[in-house]
C-alpha cells in the first residue's frame, strides 16, 4: 500500500490526494503536522532522495529561520534531520512512499505510473 506524507490544508497535497482517488490507489495519509515524523523516516528519504530535494528552500518556514538555525540544519545530516523534525513545514510536499521507492513533490506524471 501507498503511504503518503504531509499536511492536509496544502494545495499539492490536494492534486496529489485528488489524483490517487481518481485512480482508485488505496493509501495511508501520514499528517506530520498532527502526527510528527520521527529522524528514521527523514533519513531514509534523504538517503533516498538527497537534500536538495527534500528541503523546502523557497518556503516562508526557511525564510523565517534565522540564519544560524539555516547554517545549522546544513552543517551536517544530523542538524538537517533535527531541523526538519522541528520544522515540518522544511519537508517538500507531499512524499509518497511506494514499492519502488519514494516520489517528492507532487508529479501527476509519476503517480499515474503507478496504476
Amino acid at each position: 500500500m501507498l503511504k503518503i506524507y504531509g499536511i492536509k490544508n496544502c494545495s499539492s497535497m490536494k492534486k496529489a490526494f485528488d489524483l490517487l482517488n481518481e485512480l482508485g490507489l488505496a493509501y495511508e495519509f501520514h499528517d506530520y503536522k498532527k502526527q510528527g515524523i520521527d529522524a528514521g523516516s527523514l533519513k531514509a528519504w534523504l538517503d533516498a532522495k538527497g537534500q536538495d530535494v527534500i528541503l523546502n528552500k523557497k518556503g516562508t518556514t526557511w525564510k523565517k529561520l534565522s540564519e544560524q538555525q539555516q547554517q545549522a540544519a546544513l552543517a551536517s545530516e544530523a542538524g538537517l534531520i533535527d531541523a526538519l523534525a522541528t520544522h515540518s513545514s522544511l519537508i517538500k510536499r507531499p512524499v509518497l512512499q511506494t514499492q519502488q521507492g519514494y516520489i517528492v513533490g507532487f508529479d501527476e506524471a509519476a503517480y499515474r505510473a503507478l496504476k
